[in-house]
């Protein structure tokens, strides 16, 4: 078993987290250094997973990726199947303040660079998907 990087098993030494472009996410916005489902101290990737695994968020970033282009919102909700203006607004604020997701000035949506970041990162995970489903 690989050991746990030292950012994600404490806070700094100062006792507060580091905080990245976007600091002070919305309330409900899961952020590294924050207590967050599963980690009373917001270890990163707990917050990366509490985010992740919210209703509709993994489907709203794939769909922003597999455009490749700024989508608009009517848009972007079809890809996702008619999901609910309501739900769609709420994932796509969650994204965009942990900046995963960024809007231009014609209101359409994008992942940024942290976003195509994750998009790789979720490589092998399309990966064993594809072996996975081989063996049903």
């Amino acid at each position: 078993m690989g050991t746990i990087p030292e950012a994600e098993r404490t806070a700094t030494d100062s006792g507060t987290p580091d905080h990245t472009a976007h600091d002070n996410p919305a309330p409900g916005t899961p952020a590294p250094g924050r207590p967050v489902r599963g980690s009373a101290t917001g270890r990163p990737v707990m917050a990366a997973l509490d985010l992740l695994g919210r209703r509709w968020t993994l489907r709203v970033i794939w769909e922003l990726h597999r455009g490749g282009a700024p989508i608009g919102f009517r848009d972007l909700q079809r890809r996702c199947d008619g999901m609910s203006s309501s739900v769609l607004s709420t994932r796509l604020g969650e994204l965009h303040e942990a900046g995963i997701a960024g809007s231009t000035a014609q209101s359409a949506w994008h992942l940024t660079p942290l976003g195509d970041d994750l998009v790789t990162a979720m490589g092998p995970l399309l990966d064993w998907s594809h072996v996975w489903a081989a063996r049903q």
